[in-house]
C-alpha cells in the first residue's frame, strides 16, 4: 500500500476546512495538553507571538485588561442573578510558564515528550461518560488495546466478539463511540475509512466537494490519490479534471489515513506516559461579590498568560525578502493564523457552552447532585447549533471547579443518573432496617424517581452501597453488646 501524504502545505488554500479541522483538535484538548501544544508552536513559529497581560486587550472586546482581567466582560450584563458572567481568564495560578525564546530554549523533540497520555487511554477518557456497563467498558478496552501505531484496528470487530464471547452488535456499538471521538477515524478498519470519517466529521458543520465522497468509496481510492494522475482520476469518477483535482486537492490538505500521527505529531504509541500532576481545572466557577445570591461567575481558563496574536513585524518581513525566499516565511504565516483563529474558535465554544449549562444548572452547582436537571449533549448541541461531535470533544476530559472549591468532570452535568443516585444514598443512611433493591425501588418511586430494581442495583454498586443482606450484618456487629452478655 502506497502511503499518502497529507501534510499541512498551503493552508491558507483551504482556511475556513482547516479552521474547522484545527478548532475540533484543539476542542477536545483539556488545560494541560493545550498549553503543551501551544508552547511548541510558538517556540518553533517565528509569526506566534504572546502579548503580555501588562499590554494585553480582552481578546474578545478589546479592552485593556485590568488585573489579567477585561473589567467589560467580568461585570453583569444584567440583572437576573440566573444570568452569569462568563468570560476568558488567564488565571496565572493555573497556568505554566510562558514558552521559552533564546539560547536556553530546550530541543522541540524534548517538549514534545512531555505528552501526557497514549492514544488509547486519550480516547478511553473522551468515551468513558457514555460507557455504562462493565460489558461496555470490557469491550473498549479489549478494542482500544488492539489499535496499532496508526491508530487504526487491527482486529475486526467479529474477532473482538468472539474474543469477549459477546454479541457482535455490542462490540459495533462500543466500537461507534470509539470511532467518534479524537483523533477522528480512529479504530478505522484501514487508512481509506480513516478518511472516509473524517470527511463525513467535517461534512457535518462545512461544505466538502462531493467528489471527496465518490472517491473515498472506491476501493482502490488510496492507490488513485497517491498516484497523482488528475487525468485518470477524473476518467474513474467520470468528472472533468478541474473537478477531479479539488476533490483530491481537498482529502490532501484536509484529510490524514493515519489518525494517531495526524493528532499527535511525533507521539507514537508504546511511549509510557510520565507521572501526572493533578491536573488543573478549565473552568472556574465563583460567586460575583462572594455573594452566594448573586450571579455566578464563570471564568473559562486560558492557556497563556497573554494574548496569542500573529506577530505585526513578520507580516511585514514577509514584503522585505525576496520572493523566492517568501514561501516557508509564508507557510509560518499561515499557520500562525490557522492556530489563532482556531483557538479563538474553541474559546467562543466554551464561552457559549458555559453560559447555557451555567444558566441551567445553577440549582445543581450550589446544592449538590439532588438538583441536576436531566440534559444530554444531544439536547445541549441542539441548542447551540453544533454537533454532537463538537459537544462530545467540548464536554470530554475538561474539570470544573465550582464556588465550594470541589473540582468534578464537566461530563458530570450530563450525568442522568446523579439526582437518583444522591436521593438513594440519602434513603439508606437514613434506613433503620436495610431495604432490599426492590424495596428501594418503590421508594424512589414514590419520590418521582421511576427506576427498575436492576437500575436500583447498578447505582447502589457506582455508590460502593452494599446489598442489603451485608447491611443487615453491618449493622449487626456493630450494635452495642447488651448488659450481662
Amino acid at each position: 500500500m502506497q502511503y499518502l501524504h497529507l501534510g499541512p502545505r498551503h493552508e491558507h488554500r483551504h482556511l475556513p476546512n482547516a479552521v474547522l479541522a484545527q478548532t475540533m483538535h484543539l476542542l477536545v484538548q483539556p488545560l494541560p495538553a493545550l498549553v503543551e501544544e501551544l508552547q511548541r508552536e510558538i517556540y518553533s513559529n517565528p509569526a506566534l507571538e504572546v502579548v503580555e497581560p501588562r499590554r494585553a486587550r480582552c481578546p474578545r472586546c478589546g479592552t485593556a485588561l485590568v488585573a489579567n482581567q477585561c473589567p467589560k466582560c467580568s461585570r453583569p450584563t444584567s440583572a437576573d442573578p440566573a444570568e452569569p458572567i462568563v468570560f476568558v481568564s488567564p488565571r496565572e495560578d493555573h497556568l505554566a510558564p510562558l514558552p521559552w525564546r533564546g539560547d536556553d530554549a530546550p530541543d522541540p523533540e524534548e517538549v514534545a515528550l512531555t505528552q501526557t497520555v497514549d492514544l488509547p487511554t486519550y480516547v478511553a477518557r473522551q468515551i468513558s461518560p457514555d460507557l455504562h456497563t462493565a460489558q461496555e467498558r470490557r469491550i473498549a478496552a479489549h478494542l482500544l488495546s488492539n489499535l496499532d501505531e496508526h491508530g487504526l484496528l487491527s482486529i475486526t470487530p467479529a474477532q473482538a466478539a468472539l474474543k469477549l464471547r459477546v454479541p457482535l452488535s455490542a462490540v459495533e456499538q462500543v466500537l461507534e463511540r470509539i470511532q467518534q471521538a479524537d483523533p477522528v477515524g480512529v479504530a478505522s478498519p484501514g487508512p481509506r475509512e480513516a478518511l472516509l470519517a473524517q470527511a463525513r466529521h467535517l461534512a457535518e458543520e462545512h461544505e466538502v466537494p462531493p467528489l471527496v465522497f465518490t472517491i473515498l468509496e472506491l476501493p482502490n481510492a488510496l492507490t488513485l490519490l497517491a498516484e497523482q494522475d488528475v487525468k485518470a482520476l477524473a476518467q474513474v469518477l467520470r468528472a472533468s479534471p478541474e473537478e477531479a483535482a479539488q476533490a483530491r486537492e481537498f482529502i490532501v490538505q484536509n484529510l490524514n489515513p493515519y489518525p494517531a500521527q495526524a493528532a499527535w505529531g511525533e507521539q507514537r504509541l508504546g511511549t509510557p506516559p510520565p507521572t501526572l500532576a493533578p491536573q488543573p481545572p478549565d473552568v472556574v466557577i465563583s460567586f460575583h461579590n462572594n455573594d452566594p445570591n448573586g450571579p455566578l461567575v464563570v471564568e473559562v481558563i486560558a492557556p497563556l498568560n497573554g494574548v496569542l496574536r500573529v506577530n505585526p513585524l513578520f507580516r511585514q518581513a514577509i514584503q522585505q525578502v525576496p520572493e523566492e525566499e517568501r514561501e516557508p516565511l509564508r507557510h509560518h504565516l499561515s499557520r500562525a493564523e490557522l492556530l489563532v483563529k482556531s483557538l479563538h474558535q474553541r474559546e467562543n465554544t466554551m464561552l457559549r457552552l458555559m453560559r447555557l449549562l451555567v444558566r441551567e444548572q445553577r440549582a445543581f452547582i450550589l446544592h449538590g447532585d439532588e438538583h441536576l436537571k436531566p440534559m444530554t449533549r444531544a439536547e445541549m448541541a441542539q441548542r447551540l447549533g453544533v454537533s454532537e461531535s463538537t459537544m462530545s470533544r467540548a464536554v470530554a476530559g475538561k474539570l470544573v471547579q465550582l464556588p465550594q472549591g470541589k473540582i468534578i468532570p464537566l461530563a458530570r452535568f450530563f450525568d442522568t443518573s446523579l439526582p437518583v443516585r444522591a436521593v438513594l444514598r440519602r434513603l439508606v443512611a437514613s434506613e433503620r432496617k436495610p431495604q432490599s433493591d426492590a424495596e428501594l425501588a418503590r421508594r424512589l418511586k414514590a419520590l418521582g424517581f421511576s427506576v427498575a430494581r436492576r437500575t436500583v442495583a447498578k447505582y447502589r454498586a457506582m455508590e460502593q452501597i452494599p446489598p442489603a443482606h451485608q447491611r443487615r450484618r453491618n449493622q449487626r456487629t456493630s450494635l452495642p453488646l447488651a448488659k450481662g452478655s
